[in-house]
């Protein structure tokens, strides 16, 4: 597909057709990567999608609870790599 390069302003852009950002995935934010001599655009995902339900899923488990620094939690990888 070819599009044309526009002024938008003092900068310039391109225009992206809507069925190639439903195709992407692309809704706001994007992520520009410059390569020898192309422009790599990418959706920006965000990392903590679903972090509220699993979030309120530990509470509702009573999974959420914090650990007692004086509780002595050891795991045999303290052991083996860990050397003093």
């Amino acid at each position: 597909m070819r599009a044309r390069v526009v002024k938008i302003g003092n900068s310039q852009g391109i225009r992206i057709p809507k069925t190639l950002l439903e195709q992407t995935g692309i809704m706001n934010d994007v992520e520009l990567d410059v390569g020898k001599d192309k422009i790599v655009i990418r959706p920006i995902s965000n990392p903590r999608i679903g972090w509220e339900n699993a979030f309120k899923a530990m509470s509702d488990n009573l999974d959420d609870t914090l650990i007692n620094g004086d509780e002595n939690i050891s795991h045999s990888w303290d052991e083996e790599e860990w050397r003093w």
